[in-house]
């Protein structure tokens, strides 16, 4: 199988290449020889792996060492040390099936990868992998909306014994503490505004970059991904009509100052981006983010951070720094009126968001 049609000889035509992965979101599944592979590995549960990973994190300078890392959220499941012998199994066989499921990930990228190089393009092209949110660690299944009728089909149809899990008639997936010990030492996981939610590992490779090879610490998001290829093509974006209709104009800036080199950030001190998801919500400018997070995630009360000294989004500074809370808040409704935030979502989906794991 090739991912890209075969091209002409001498074919100098630029081309666009997207190819998004279902993996490794729930349900985990994987092939069981690659399961195989990780037998054993998460035997010492996921503290023992949180702890691990933030150690390893610390000495690949991904993130300071004397990082204070945002305590464990259990989201209602057991200590591991209070799980039956059954029950750590089957939660550590959920995290090989994962692993496997990223490995496999992981060989259809080179796949790509190896075709690019065996056809001289590689060199040529610029290469962008990155997450859409942080790990998996919600319920999401459990959500009032269809938790009950989606709970019922896997008990109906699915094997969930030790043996068979990750295979096509199983669905699990492998919950909120396994994922903080990817998402350390953020806080929290997907579905959420804070850090662990929205921080997440990107690259971009290109010989042509100056930063080739290194690793990034300036902030960026998803927004940012079209105005970087727009510039590298030479490419003007129409603004706000194109063919004589009206269209939005592009948000996100060129990541190319920075990836060359010519710029220590991406963007400046008074951008200002948001967050919205579930009724949590979030505004960053510069180094400082407010955070509402309703309870009992949260005090259901905007928190104040300073990301550069408080990563882990534990000190709350709101009472401390009012003003500049205030002027937060105030990008915040900004935000809300150019996008369209609806902050009822017991309106939209007749559920009350406080209940959303």
């Amino acid at each position: 199988m090739r991912y890209f049609r075969e091209r002409p000889e001498h074919d100098e035509r630029p081309f666009f290449a997207y190819l998004p992965f279902q993996a490794p979101h729930w349900p985990l599944q994987a092939p069981a020889e690659l399961i195989a592979n990780y037998r054993g590995r998460y035997d010492a549960g996921p503290d023992a792996l949180r702890e691990a990973r933030l150690a390893a994190v610390k000495r690949l300078g991904l993130c300071p060492p004397d990082v204070e890392a945002h305590p464990v959220v259990a989201d209602g499941e057991p200590e591991w040390s209070d799980m039956t012998d059954e029950e750590r199994a089957i939660s550590a066989r959920s995290m090989e099936v994962y692993a496997a499921m990223v490995e496999r990930m992981d060989q259809n990228i080179g796949r790509v990868i190896d075709y690019l190089e065996e056809t001289g393009e590689l060199d040529n092209t610029v290469v962008i992998f990155m997450s859409d949110n942080g790990a998996e660690g919600a319920i999401v299944e459990a959500m009032p909306i269809l938790g009950g009728l989606i709970a019922a089909q896997i008990e109906q149809h699915c094997d969930h014994s030790l043996d068979n899990l990750g295979a096509p008639n199983t669905f699990i997936w492998y919950g909120p503490r396994w994922a903080q010990a990817a998402t350390a030492p953020s806080r929290l996981y997907k579905a959420f505004t804070t850090e662990g939610g929205i921080r997440v590992v990107g690259f971009v490779t290109w010989p042509g970059f100056a930063r080739q090879a290194q690793v990034g610490t300036a902030f960026a998001t998803v927004m940012d991904i079209a105005p970087t290829l727009l510039e590298l093509a030479g490419i003007t974006h129409p603004g706000t009509e194109y063919r004589g209709r009206a269209v939005e104009p592009m948000r996100g800036g060129s990541l190319l100052p920075y990836l060359s080199g010519d710029a220590e950030t991406v963007h400046d001190e008074v951008t200002d981006t948001g967050w919205e998801l579930f009724g949590r919500r979030a505004i960053r400018q510069g180094d400082w983010k407010a955070l509402y997070l309703p309870q009992p995630y949260g005090p259901g009360a905007w928190q104040l951070y300073n990301l550069s000294t408080d990563p882990g989004e534990i000190n709350d500074l709101a009472a401390s720094h009012p003003d500049k809370l205030a002027e937060l808040l105030v990008l915040w409704d900004r935000y809300v009126e150019d996008t369209g935030v609806i902050l009822d979502p017991v309106s939209l989906f007749g559920v009350d968001p406080q209940s959303l794991g």
